[in-house]
């Protein structure tokens, strides 16, 4: 399948998950994404900015080889996290590249584990700017809101964060949420 500009555009020459558009709204899009291998940890009782920072970096350290094969893994985007309703845990997850879908390098870290995830309808509300927790949730609800307006149905009780950009990066950078459609 051939990327469109906006695959493209979103991924910035890193691999990423494949998505078709499916339907665009003028504050939401809805994706299909295809299922595909993740790396994640789940980091327990940690706000959630440091929670986050702690899985990144046990992701970061699995791509840099800390695995069973010494592999070093290229960096891929989005770096996602998943915030469930009433719950302190952050799941934090990396996309594994094309050419480890079939048989990732196992993670010698015991926090860290590969799971699949399957194809999915996704809302997503993209948003720029650097993100924090505040500004994340705010997001979150405002696709929320979307999504009740338009009557589509949504699993309400966690929603995805995905970041594209480096911390380093300073402008035009590219952030999203996501609520899965219920079939």
């Amino acid at each position: 399948m051939i990327k469109s500009f906006k695959q493209t555009f979103l991924s910035q020459g890193l691999d990423a998950p494949k998505w078709t558009p499916m339907e665009a709204k003028e504050d939401y899009d809805l994706r299909q994404y295809e299922g595909a291998m993740w790396a994640s940890t789940v980091v327990r009782g940690e706000p959630q900015k440091e929670a986050l920072r702690t899985g990144f970096f046990r992701l970061f350290y699995y791509i840099q080889g800390k695995n069973e094969k010494e592999t070093k893994i290229d960096m891929t985007v989005p770096v996602t996290t998943v915030v469930k309703s009433g719950c302190p845990d952050l799941h934090v997850s990396f996309f594994v590249p094309p050419v480890h879908q079939e048989n990732p390098p196992k993670p010698t870290d015991p926090d860290v584990f590969i799971e699949e995830r399957k194809g999915a309808a996704i809302f997503v509300r993209s948003f720029s700017g650097f993100t924090s927790v505040e500004k994340n949730t705010e997001e979150a609800q405002r696709l929320a809101q979307s999504l009740v307006r338009d009557g589509q149905c949504f699993h309400e009780d966690f929603y995805y964060t995905a970041g594209y950009d480096s911390p380093f990066k300073l402008f035009n950078r590219h952030n999203e949420v996501w609520y899965f459609k219920k079939e």
